[in-house]
């Protein structure tokens, strides 16, 4: 079963949802580039450009994670939470003015996944080495 096209899929469509949201604004406020110094449209911008900035590196690692055959239950637990900690840091920027939990959260649960999926990685680089050179770990 592959894992990671689900999450992919998930969340490329909260990405898609993210970007509506500064299309619409942009043309309603009229605002052609940038964000026009409008507070609004900056949350927005920052919503959809963050998301951008950590999902592609996680879905990256999580689908090497899949590709080394790590538990079925490690990859739903890494996918599900990030979905859910992009869902409420992406709500909190673009949809509110002040919900900082979901800013907080989205944030600090993100970075923790970033860090598990890391050393994960990190450890499944190792035991691939050592199994090419005929080593235990």
């Amino acid at each position: 079963m592959m894992v990671t096209p689900l999450y992919a899929g998930l969340l490329a469509i909260w990405y898609v949802v993210l970007s509506i949201r500064v299309i619409q604004y942009r043309g309603s406020a009229k605002i052609n580039l940038g964000d026009g110094g409008d507070v609004s449209m900056l949350r927005r911008i920052r919503a959809h450009a963050n998301f951008g900035e950590y999902v592609p590196l996680l879905l990256l690692m999580i689908g090497y994670l899949e590709l080394s055959h790590t538990s079925i239950y490690v990859l739903h637990a890494l996918g599900a939470t990030l979905l859910l900690a992009r869902l409420i840091h992406g709500i909190s920027l673009s949809f509110t003015k002040k919900w900082m939990f979901g800013r907080f959260w989205g944030t600090a649960v993100t970075f923790i996944l970033l860090l598990i999926a890391a050393v994960l990685c990190v450890y499944q680089g190792i035991q691939g080495h050592l199994a090419w050179y005929g080593m235990r770990a």
